[in-house]
């Protein structure tokens, strides 16, 4: 079985299609179509249930795809061990991360990494925690720099890095603006902002919202802080934010911290895969960030999702 076999079975199997998995792999599409071939014959059955329009996965194929993931991450992460030993950390570092991690730098943190290592690329991915931490799992990322809760943290290790207050945002002329804090009593007939399902802020929020079993009512969904914003400046809810984005435009919103009894908090942290150690590259960026992001003793990697 041939790396390249399974490189080209993980494409055609992401992409649900030949023509797009030949294009992405720059093959011609008869030769892609022969190398899955040569594959199902060595493994000794279809790996795909092929139509005129997409393939799907067979049983054995879905069984196929998590196991060529793993090897192929394997075996990149091998070909970078050696590169790095010999002092030509050359590739690409695959980053994920949400936005707006609070004291996280990331830009220039990236930016200093290029510097210190010209042979690397940096492929970055924006999104919600939740779909973050899924790539990580799958081999698709070296770390990530995310806020997970729960079962979203499983099969990683998570080294912590800081936690934020969360509070309420609204607008200078809502009721609740120059409160000197408020609690679940005084939400009971808001409206929200809030971001989409997998988001770190939205899943710490739905948490301690089941936590007490209070109901509310979300009427806008985004996908970006900026917007966010917008939305609560013009009035149409209010949001419950991690204390960094509450403070972003002081001149424009409200940020009023939440009372004791219903306070809870947004925690931000460095993931990597569970069970093996990172990959010469995240390695390298952990070791240049220095106090504000730390890697764990050997061993000893805090606050593992498992």
């Amino acid at each position: 079985m041939e790396l390249r076999h399974l490189e080209y079975f993980v494409a055609v199997a992401e992409e649900r299609h030949f023509t797009r998995a030949a294009e992405r792999l720059r093959l011609a599409q008869s030769g892609l179509s022969a190398s899955i071939r040569a594959l199902e014959r060595e493994l000794g059955g279809p790996l795909f249930v092929r139509s005129t329009r997409r393939v799907e996965l067979t049983e054995a194929g879905r069984v196929l795809l998590a196991e060529a993931r793993r090897t192929l991450a394997s075996a990149s992460a091998a070909r970078q061990a050696v590169a790095a030993v010999q002092g030509l950390l050359r590739g690409t570092l695959a980053i994920g991360a949400e936005q707006c991690l609070g004291r996280l730098n990331l830009p220039r943190l990236l930016a200093d990494f290029r510097l210190a290592h010209p042979g690397v690329e940096i492929a970055l991915r924006q999104g919600g925690s939740t779909e973050i931490a899924a790539e990580l799992r799958a081999g698709r990322l070296d770390l990530a720099f995310v806020a997970l809760t729960g079962a979203a943290s499983e099969q990683l290790d998570l080294i912590p890095q800081y936690v934020e207050p969360m509070m309420l945002l609204c607008r200078p002329d809502h009721w609740l603006a120059e409160a000197g804090a408020v609690g679940w009593t005084e939400l009971r007939d808001e409206v929200f902002v809030d971001f989409h399902r997998g988001f770190g802020a939205r899943e710490v929020t739905e948490d301690a919202l089941a936590a007490v079993g209070h109901q509310r009512r979300v009427v806008v969904e985004v996908n970006d802080v900026h917007s966010l914003l917008d939305f609560v400046g013009a009035g149409l809810g209010v949001a419950l934010v991690p204390g960094p984005i509450a403070r972003k435009r002081p001149d424009q919103l409200r940020a009023v911290p939440l009372t004791r009894g219903c306070a809870y908090n947004w925690a931000v942290s460095v993931a990597l895969p569970a069970g093996r150690p990172p990959s010469p590259f995240a390695a390298a960026l952990l070791r240049q960030a220095g106090p504000d992001v730390m890697l764990a003793p050997e061993g000893a990697i805090a606050g593992s999702g498992r």
